[in-house]
């Protein structure tokens, strides 16, 4: 992969990581603030939810920085980029989970219904995404399979050379 491309997806990324830490440290806070003097759970279950969900997208952003930097390296296609593969699949299903609780819990409340279809949609979403990893951890199953072929048939074709 060209590494301009590898640079500029690190800095999207980055800029990512930068904006979800402004969400831990100043929005999450002033949404618990807006939320007290509702019921005495709901302001730490929703605030404790969004956490969860904003640290789950931020683990699947450092794995995906991690991923990317193995592709500039030329060396993506090696067992141990499964444990990436796995966290971001886990990272997208908790953040899919959280979306469906949010949905959930703002069902019954004030909140505009298409606003709780569109949390639950996103919520469809995440688990598509969830899902596509997955398969793609099974195409790169497959490519590692299909190098360790190539290298083999490599060295046979040097011995018959």
């Amino acid at each position: 992969m060209n590494v301009m491309m590898t640079r500029a997806a690190q800095a999207a990324i980055a800029l990512a990581l930068a904006g979800s830490i402004l969400v831990e440290g100043m929005i999450l806070p002033a949404v618990y603030r807006d939320l007290e003097g509702t019921t005495p759970v709901l302001p730490a279950v929703f605030v404790g939810l969004l956490a969860v969900g904003v640290i789950a997208l931020q683990v699947c952003g450092v794995c995906v920085w991690r991923l990317l930097s193995k592709t500039r390296r030329g060396v993506v296609f090696a067992e141990t980029s499964f444990r990436e593969v796995d966290v971001i699949a886990w990272s997208l299903a908790t953040v899919a989970i959280v979306l469906a609780a949010i949905g959930i819990i703002l069902a019954p409340g004030e909140i505009a219904p298409g606003v709780v279809g569109l949390i639950c949609g996103a919520a469809v979403v995440m688990g598509g995404a969830c899902l596509l990893v997955v398969v793609l951890r099974g195409l790169l199953r497959q490519a590692i399979a299909s190098e360790g072929e190539i290298l083999s048939l490599r060295g046979e074709l040097g011995e018959v050379i």
